[in-house]
């Protein structure tokens, strides 16, 4: 049979179902995040940028910060609100957004969301949303799949992984492909969904934008970042994980990327 290839998300459009297929119940990804905050002293005002289902902003406003949460999906907001109260959910674009001139501390930018800026012009764009958003000394934590980790190596290209899981009494199967844009610079992905319901198979697509550290420091310079951490764990979604006490890494060589910024000049 072959599948019906859909223009959305099948997980971006049930949030309960990627809450089901990316558990985190002990909420690694906020608790990181929180601990980066506090390290780098910053203020509690915070704003979560592709914020998903929630979880990690409600982790994050569960720790004491006031939090702003924002994405771009309808059906993830929504559950959001219900599941995960707590922070203001807003709908906003991260390829460029306006939440008000220098009204938070810290702009958080989890999950590899920071990658779909495919293009410099939407990288710019985001950082310069970001510099407009953060108070003078404010921070940027993001959390990424690494560029440079595809530099000689195949072992996430060379064939399709499978994943199965239960929800709802339903058994669903993925099927996903990585491949390599290089003249793009966007590792590519194509995800076939298959249930035990009698519905019929669905192909998606969707892509990541490959940043390498270095190019990642020049585009945190230009927009008036200075990076205070880069490294590749430990992190929420390393092996191993990250636990509290953990010093940040100092190579930037895995296939995750972290970064700590301060923005330290407003042009």
């Amino acid at each position: 049979m072959t599948p019906a290839i859909l223009p959305h998300n099948l997980l971006t459009d049930n949030p309960e179902l990627y809450e089901a297929r990316f558990p985190d119940p002990d909420r690694l990804a906020g608790r990181w995040t929180d601990d980066c905050l506090r390290r780098h002293g910053s203020g509690e005002r915070v704003l979560d940028m592709g914020c998903g289902t929630g979880r990690d902003a409600a982790q994050l406003h569960g720790a004491g910060h006031t939090v702003t949460a924002a994405d771009l999906s309808e059906a993830m907001l929504t559950h959001a609100r219900v599941h995960h109260p707590g922070p203001e959910y807003v709908r906003a674009d991260l390829h460029g957004f306006d939440l008000g001139h220098g009204a938070y501390d810290a702009v958080v930018c989890l999950d590899s969301a920071l990658l779909y800026c495919h293009t410099n012009d939407q990288l710019d764009t985001f950082l310069s949303s970001c510099r407009r958003a953060l108070s003078p000394g404010g921070l940027l934590v993001a959390e990424m799949r690494n560029g440079a980790y595809f530099l000689g190596r195949t072992d996430l290209l060379d064939g399709p992984t499978v994943h199965e899981f239960t929800w709802q009494g339903t058994a669903y199967r993925s099927i996903t492909s990585l491949t390599v844009d290089r003249t793009a610079q966007l590792l590519r992905r194509t995800r076939i969904w298959s249930a035990d319901d009698g519905s019929e198979p669905v192909e998606q697509h969707s892509a990541w934008r490959l940043l390498f550290p270095q190019e990642l420091r020049h585009l945190l310079a230009v927009h008036g970042f200075e990076v205070l951490e880069l490294h590749d764990g430990p992190g929420p979604r390393t092996e191993p994980r990250w636990h509290e006490g953990q010093p940040p890494g100092r190579t930037t060589d895995a296939d995750r990327l972290h970064v700590v910024a301060r923005l330290h000049s407003i042009r």
